[in-house]
């Protein structure tokens, strides 16, 4: 999971053009907090003191907003993009 945010933070960091650097954080660090909150998920379990609803909904709530938000700000950029003469 560390690896995926860190390679979303690269990706924001290094990478040239809005739409480019919009993706790699969309989808690799929503992939890497998943797999954190997933095995915490999986430790909690483990050692008998049950899964939390906490991670779960900070599951949910991750895997819903990330890319509803990262496609609202890609059409407003595209949609700038489209009244520049």
């Amino acid at each position: 999971g560390c690896f995926f945010t860190l390679l979303g933070g690269l990706a924001t960091a290094k990478l040239s053009d809005f739409f480019r650097r919009i993706h790699g954080p969309s989808k690799s660090s929503t992939l890497g907090v998943g797999c954190i909150l997933f095995a915490s998920i999986i430790y909690h379990w483990v050692n008998g003191s049950g899964v939390h609803p906490r991670e779960l909904l900070v599951t949910v709530f991750l895997f819903l907003t990330a890319p509803i938000s990262a496609h609202l700000m890609s059409r407003a950029a595209l949609s700038l993009m489209e009244d520049r003469p």
